[in-house]
């Protein structure tokens, strides 16, 4: 697979693997298929593996433990992300408590040495942004873990203009993480801020969030522990306008030669030489198809015909109230 520079020295693969639903969010999982799932992404020459302390499921340390499993005959040929940034011993029922405080931090970090069974973090996150706590102390505490050789990058997520300056002032942030896709393109307005410091872009939930695949289904058909349930762009109304937008992405895949899920992926590689997708996936069936968008060639007027159809991106926002990320700039 292609690579690319995601800033500071970090060359990665041109996809990576986000681990996300192995373990929460989306329903049922199989340990087995799931580590498979990995197998065949390294097999397919994906070398970013994305994994966070909050993927816990009902088990500490679940996802990261199933990554570090996986990735074990191959650990040094892989990069691997985690992330900080939640009190997880909290009420899990309730809204996610931030938490970045230096002390806790340092917890997290420890936690996932030990859980993915690795030496060091290659990307580390903050997960979220905390108003509780200077970004400033953020980073300074992360760059003592990198002066240590327990971290090697610096990576912020969901995090505005404002924030990832003051936090790049103190040690600089490598990559910064945030959902985009051609259904979610809020993101687009922090793109200038860190092409201008250097900064690369990992972009979450490339295919939205299930969306754009042939699996596609009205919310009361997913299980009740899959977050597509609540998701407003699967309620009556938003979903009947996206399914119809799709359809029309699906013509252009058609016309493209591509699937659809390589067409959502492929135009966000043509955003720019410093963007990296990380597709979710559980089955290793799926990870071919996904990787051989990193080939693929689409004419120009196709991808121009997806903003064309969705030029604003999708039908409906992207949480629900009281599933909001903290921006930590709300001038945004």
């Amino acid at each position: 697979m292609q690579q690319r520079d995601l800033g500071r020295g970090l060359r990665v693969s041109a996809l990576g693997l986000g681990t996300m639903g192995m373990t929460m969010a989306y329903g049922r999982s199989d340990d087995s298929r799931s580590i498979a799932t990995i197998q065949h992404a390294y097999e397919a020459g994906v070398t970013l593996f994305d994994t966070a302390e909050l993927y816990n499921g009902s088990v500490p340390g679940s996802n990261e433990r199933l990554l570090g499993r996986a990735i074990s005959g191959f650990r040094d040929d892989v990069v691997v992300a985690t992330k900080f940034g939640y009190d997880i011993d909290a009420d899990q029922t309730a809204a996610p408590v931030l938490d970045s405080r230096p002390d806790r931090i340092r917890t997290v970090v420890d936690n996932s040495l030990r859980y993915l069974g690795t030496d060091r973090i290659d990307i580390l996150y903050q997960h979220r942004v905390d108003p509780a706590v200077p970004i400033e102390d953020v980073a300074g505490t992360v760059a003592e873990l990198v002066a240590a050789g327990k971290v090697v990058h610096f990576g912020l997520s969901e995090a505005g203009p404002d924030v990832i300056r003051r936090a790049h002032g103190v040690h600089p942030v490598t990559v910064l993480q945030s959902e985009y896709s051609v259904f979610e393109r809020e993101v687009e307005a922090v793109l200038p801020t860190i092409r201008e410091l250097g900064i690369g872009l990992v972009a979450y939930s490339p295919l939205g969030r299930g969306f754009l695949t042939e699996a596609v289904k009205p919310s009361v058909q997913y299980d009740a522990d899959d977050m597509r349930r609540f998701d407003p762009r699967w309620q009556p109304g938003n979903f009947e306008r996206n399914a119809a937008a799709v359809d029309e992405l699906r013509e252009v895949a058609q016309l493209g030669g591509v699937s659809l899920p390589q067409l959502a992926l492929a135009w966000l590689l043509h955003e720019g030489p410093d963007i990296v997708p990380i597709f979710g996936t559980r089955s290793p069936g799926r990870i071919a198809e996904n990787a051989a968008a990193a080939e693929a060639t689409i004419a120009p007027e196709l991808l121009h015909r997806v903003r064309e159809i969705l030029p604003d991106g999708a039908f409906g926002s992207r949480y629900t109230a009281e599933h909001l990320p903290s921006w930590g700039n709300t001038s945004r």
